[in-house]
């Protein structure tokens, strides 16, 4: 079994400028997966809503402005603290969240000492798994 790095925070959804609403959310990091982070996100519906990304862009996005299309991610700051935006497009909708900070560098960080950046390859255990394709 492969390592995980969770974490259950609360993120803002973005309504319109000034007003938002918090989910529940859980980050979740498998080693066995090293180049995705996961977002689950426990809204009213029975199942929470997930989306899976790179872990790169999150890392990056702390720090400055960063993704395209689907996923963007940018430092920034709502009512004197300061925030990790995320916006998400799909053909369902769009939706801006807004996490803490502080929690998501941790988690990030976390996530860092189980697998390095650049070492993700060693995770992927490639060799295995073509030997068990090729009946080998």
């Amino acid at each position: 079994m492969h390592a995980v790095v969770e974490r259950d925070l609360e993120m803002d959804l973005v309504l319109e400028p000034g007003r938002s609403i918090p989910v529940p959310a859980r980050l979740s990091y498998r080693a066995d997966d090293p180049y995705a982070v996961r977002i689950a996100f426990h809204v009213t519906s029975r199942s929470p809503v997930n989306w899976t990304f790179a872990r790169e862009l999150l890392a990056e996005g702390v720090h400055r402005a960063c993704g395209s299309g689907d996923v963007r991610v940018w430092p920034g700051s709502s009512g004197g603290r300061t925030v990790v935006c995320v916006a998400l497009s799909s053909p369902d909708g769009e939706a801006l969240l807004e996490a803490p900070a502080p929690a998501v560098r941790t988690w990030l960080e976390s996530t860092l000492r189980l697998v390095e950046r650049g070492a993700e390859g060693k995770w992927l255990a490639l060799d295995e798994g073509l030997r068990e394709l090729l009946g080998a």
